[in-house]
């Protein structure tokens, strides 16, 4: 994607809040016997990570009609540059810091081998951070898995089960404004569907 159209997206919000998987699975009922024994889980939802009223277009609003730039003009890339820098200091919501949660998500390898990741990112939407720019801090998740998650490619969809932490680390795929470290990551699978 070119740069005037791509930050114009980015400003649009076209890709600020990625859909998860659509269904969730509910654990198996020994992990159910052995969590209800532990803190709480919350299974937490991508929209809950960002801030109420949280505006990443407010700084760009009264600058005209951005849809005139044209690929190629530096005020394309400049425009790109300063959306990026306003989604890696997107906010995070305090209150979630310490929290036991269970997520859905993308995976985005970070360290590791092939089909065995020792760390990634999370991300809400498939193809962000590889096929198209990383989505704001507060939409990804820097993972570190308890155990090597094994058999997982690259942009498969997982569950992590952890504490979340309002951590900001920056790698080459991506700023995450959370981390869970010692996570345990599951494979995701659809429920089954039960006919009616």
């Amino acid at each position: 994607m070119k740069a005037a159209r791509l930050a114009l997206a980015l400003v649009a919000g076209a890709v600020l809040l990625g859909t998860p998987p659509a269904r969730a699975t509910e654990p198996k009922p020994a992990a159910a016997a052995k969590s209800a024994k532990a803190a709480p889980v919350r299974q937490l939802k991508w929209e809950e990570m960002v801030p109420a009223g949280w505006d990443p277009a407010a700084r760009l609003r009264n600058r005209g009609d951005l849809s005139r730039i044209q690929d190629g003009d530096p005020k394309a890339d400049a425009l790109l540059r300063e959306v990026r820098e306003i989604w890696d200091a997107a906010p995070t919501r305090p209150e979630l810091n310490g929290q036991k949660v269970r997520l859905p998500g993308y995976l985005v390898p970070l360290e590791g081998q092939a089909g065995e990741w020792k760390e990634f990112l999370l991300v809400p939407y498939f193809g962000a951070c590889i096929h198209s720019p990383p989505p704001p801090a507060n939409q990804i998740v820097h993972v570190k898995a308890a155990i090597p998650a094994k058999g997982l490619r690259s942009m498969d969809t997982v569950w992590i089960t952890g504490t979340l932490r309002t951590e900001r680390r920056d790698t080459d795929m991506g700023v995450s404004g959370y981390t869970v470290d010692g996570a345990v990551v599951e494979k995701y699978v659809e429920p089954p569907v039960t006919p009616r």
